[in-house]
């Protein structure tokens, strides 16, 4: 029989601790935009005191991974610096540890250089280096492209970038370059990561193409010494694209201001000088490439004056109006649309080359305008702007003819096959509003808030803009 054990209780002697044996926790990962800032410097005070300089990428995580996260790393900060002067960049990478807990370890130098490419230098002190040895990078690229405008301003410039007392004048170019260059397409190379982080969805264009063109805004400022610096405020990127017989048509695909010098009007300037190559050059058109709202309004903005300029446009306008003042429309059974008539638009786009989509965002605010006061016949615009959305989200407008779609027999299945024909006027509408759908009018009738809010502020803008050229004048 073996012998029972006897539990130790002498107090003093340490009982044996056991092993545990377990997992370490999954890596959940970190955000890129939690764990990055970037900062565009002009000069090495800046870089030494960067938290004045910080810009606000548009979207940092899409650069990693599909859930934009950086694994395999404990208390990692990265904090990159991009020169205005050579657009050259550096990055420091900090963190408490890094290991391996499931997911692997993002290779970060490979991750920046997706982005920065060749303008990532090695060291701080390299990079230090060039805002000496790169300070004439823009004014020796440029040298090449040919100038569209020029502007003086003398007196003291105050700005984020330079001190007031330093600067006694500037000049603001505006140069065009050819992409296919070997100059453009080097400065477009240094631009890129600026491109990536700071316009949504943009990718880059393609340097070797000259049908694509870089219209530029540079600024030389002279200091008391008498030094002048050249830097960037600010590009967009345009292609040009074959329009028969013999004609081209332009398309703005990036407009980029550089974060110190945005909401200052040079997103504006730029445009103006686009519209001016437009009309000098006889293009059939300009449009944009996927407006950001943004963009848009400023556009629109800007247009508003040089269609009230136009008498062919506004007779237009004045036939439109008179319409809108004759009883309320929400009464009428056939409820008009008021679109302009294709001679107004064709006049647009051949003195102006506004195209189509974008003459037709400015005649509501041409109605919207010419509806003095407004405020009386507010119910009539109201009623057009939701008879205007009606039809571009039921694909007609209501009590006119539209698409209908209607039973007929047929031998194949039913829910594979349709017919759809086209209904004369006088013809009964056959696309109502889905009644299924209760929320569908209050859906409705937020759009067309929405859209009349963004009219009154440009008419707003508008209205302002030529006050105060009008005061200019006098």
């Amino acid at each position: 029989m073996g012998q029972k054990q006897q539990h130790n209780t002498d107090p003093n002697i340490e009982p044996k601790k056991r092993r545990r044996v377990g997992f370490s926790a999954e890596d959940d990962g970190v955000e890129a935009k939690h764990c990055i800032r970037i900062f565009l410097v002009s000069k090495k005070e800046e870089f030494l005191a960067p938290e004045s300089s910080a810009i606000e990428p548009v979207d940092l995580n899409a650069f990693f991974g599909d859930d934009g996260k950086i694994y395999g790393y404990e208390g990692l900060k990265i904090n990159i610096w991009v020169s205005s002067i050579s657009f050259r960049a550096y990055a420091d990478i900090t963190f408490q540890s890094s290991s391996d807990r499931g997911k692997g370890i993002t290779d970060l130098k490979v991750a920046l250089q997706n982005i920065f490419a060749e303008t990532l230098v090695e060291s701080k002190d390299e990079f230090i280096q060039t805002f000496i040895t790169d300070k004439d990078f823009i004014r020796t690229t440029i040298s090449s492209g040919k100038v569209l405008q020029q502007k003086v301003f003398n007196g003291q410039i105050s700005d984020s970038n330079t001190d007031a007392d330093s600067v006694t004048s500037k000049v603001e170019v505006v140069v065009r370059m050819v992409v296919g260059s070997m100059a453009t397409g080097h400065l477009y190379s240094r631009l890129i990561p600026l491109v990536l982080l700071l316009v949504d969805g943009s990718s880059p264009i393609d340097v070797t193409d000259p049908h694509w063109e870089l219209y530029l805004v540079t600024q030389n400022e002279t200091d008391q010494q008498g030094e002048t610096q050249c830097r960037l405020i600010g590009f967009a990127a345009i292609y040009r694209f074959y329009h028969y017989p013999g004609g081209t048509r332009l398309r703005l695909s990036q407009i980029l201001v550089l974060p110190h010098y945005q909401h200052k009007g040079y997103g504006r300037y730029i445009l103006e000088v686009l519209n001016d190559v437009a009309v000098s050059e006889n293009v059939f058109d300009i449009t944009i490439e996927e407006p950001l709202d943004n963009l848009q309004h400023i556009r629109t903005c800007l247009d508003i004056p040089r269609l009230l300029c136009c008498e062919p446009i506004q007779q237009s306008v004045k036939a439109a109006v008179s319409l809108l003042k004759q009883g309320r429309l929400s009464k009428k059974t056939n409820r008009p649309r008021l679109m302009p008539p294709p001679s107004a638009i064709e006049y647009a786009r051949k003195t102006l080359k506004i195209n189509r989509k974008q003459f037709l965002q400015c005649w509501e605010v041409l109605l919207y305008l010419g509806l003095n006061p407004v405020e009386k016949h507010m119910d009539n615009f109201l009623s057009v702007i939701c008879n205007r959305i009606k039809y571009e989200i039921l694909g007609k407008d209501s009590g006119t003819s539209g698409k209908q779609l209607i039973d007929v027999p047929t031998e194949f299945s039913e829910e594979m096959s349709f017919v759809m024909f086209k209904s004369g006027v006088n013809e009964d509408n056959a696309v109502q509003v889905d009644d299924s759908q209760p929320n569908q009018e209050e859906q409705l009738q937020k759009l067309v808030q929405e859209r009349v809010k963004e009219i009154q502020s440009i008419a707003e803008k508008v209205s302002l803009h030529r006050k105060s050229a009008d005061v200019a004048v006098n």
